[in-house]
C-alpha cells in the first residue's frame, strides 16, 4: 500500500462487535490506521450491540458508532431501548441511527412490526439530526415507499450494501442519498450491481464490508474485514474507468460529509 493509500479509507459499515471477532478485534483495530484505514462506523444491530459499541468507541480513536435495531432484532425494542438510542445518538463519536429498515428474507419479525420502528428510528434520526442507515433486504418496494412518505431526504443517510437495481437507485440517489457499496460488487454474478456503480455517481458511493459478511472475491465465503475493502474500490475503479485513488479519496470525502465529521 503506497503513500497515497495510506489513512484514505473510510470503512462506512462494519460490525466488530460480531461474534465473529471475539478472537482478535483488539488487534485487528489497533492494526487498521497503519494498513490504510482513517475511519470505521461500527453499526448497530440488536440490543445489546448498543452497549457494545459504545465500548468500541470509546477505546479506539478511529472507530464511529450508529446507533439502531436491525430489523430482524425489532420484536425487542421497546420505548426505554428507544430512549437509551437517543442518549447514545447524544456521545461525541455517535455518527448515525443504524441500521434500521425492512427485511423480508429472513422475515424474523411481522411487516407490520418492522414498519413500525423502522418509522419510530427514522424519526429519531430527523429528531437527533443525524444521517440514517438503512438496511433493506427483499424490500424494495415498502422501503422506497416509507423513504419517500418520511421525506426521509430531508433527514439524509445511507441505502447500506445496496443491492437493487438502476431504477430503485435512481429513486434514492434523486433524494440526496448515498449507496453503499460492498463486496458483493466484485462477485461474477452481481451485474445488476455492477450496472449501478456504473450509473450512479462517485459523489454518491461510500465504501464498506458489513464485515465479518460479504467478503469480496478473492475471499468470498471467509471472514471479512475493513482490509479487505481495496478489492471494493478496485472493482468500482475498473467499472467507472477512473483511478483506484480517485475512489479512495471520493468515497472518503463522501463520509466525512454525509457523517458530519471534520
Amino acid at each position: 500500500m503506497n503513500e497515497i493509500d495510506k489513512a484514505m479509507i473510510f470503512e462506512s459499515h462494519a460490525h466488530y462487535d460480531d461474534a465473529g471477532f471475539d478472537e482478535d478485534c483488539d488487534e485487528l483495530l489497533n492494526s487498521m490506521v497503519e494498513l490504510g484505514v482513517s475511519h470505521i462506523v461500527n453499526a448497530g444491530s440488536s440490543v445489546k450491540s448498543l452497549t457494545d459499541i459504545k465500548r468500541l468507541i470509546g477505546k479506539y480513536p478511529h472507530v464511529y458508532g450508529a446507533f439502531g435495531i436491525h430489523p430482524d432484532d425489532v420484536g425487542d425494542l421497546n420505548d426505554e431501548v428507544m430512549e437509551q438510542i437517543r442518549q447514545l445518538c447524544r456521545l461525541e463519536k455517535a455518527v448515525a441511527v443504524g441500521e434500521i429498515g425492512l427485511d423480508y428474507y429472513w422475515d424474523k419479525e411481522t411487516h407490520d412490526i418492522q414498519k413500525k420502528w423502522f418509522e419510530c428510528q427514522m424519526e429519531l434520526a430527523r429528531e437527533a439530526k443525524m444521517p440514517f442507515i438503512i438496511h433493506s433486504r427483499d424490500a424494495a418496494a415498502d422501503t422506497l415507499d416509507m423513504v419517500k412518505s418520511l421525506k426521509a431526504g430531508e433527514i439524509g443517510g445511507i441505502v447500506h450494501c445496496f443491492s437493487y437495481g438502476q431504477e430503485i437507485a435512481r429513486e434514492y440517489l434523486n433524494m440526496g442519498l448515498y449507496l453503499g457499496i460492498s463486496g458483493v460488487v466484485t462477485f461474477k454474478n452481481a451485474k445488476t450491481l455492477k450496472e449501478v456503480v456504473k450509473y450512479a455517481p462517485l459523489e454518491s458511493i461510500l465504501l464498506e464490508t458489513d464485515c465479518p459478511y460479504l467478503a469480496p472475491d478473492p475471499y468470498r465465503g471467509k471472514r471479512n474485514t475493513s482490509l479487505l475493502i481495496p478489492y471494493i474500490a478496485e472493482e468500482i475503479a475498473r467499472l467507472k474507468g477512473i483511478t483506484y485513488e480517485e475512489v479512495l479519496r471520493t468515497t472518503h470525502a463522501n463520509a466525512m460529509k454525509v457523517f458530519k465529521l471534520k
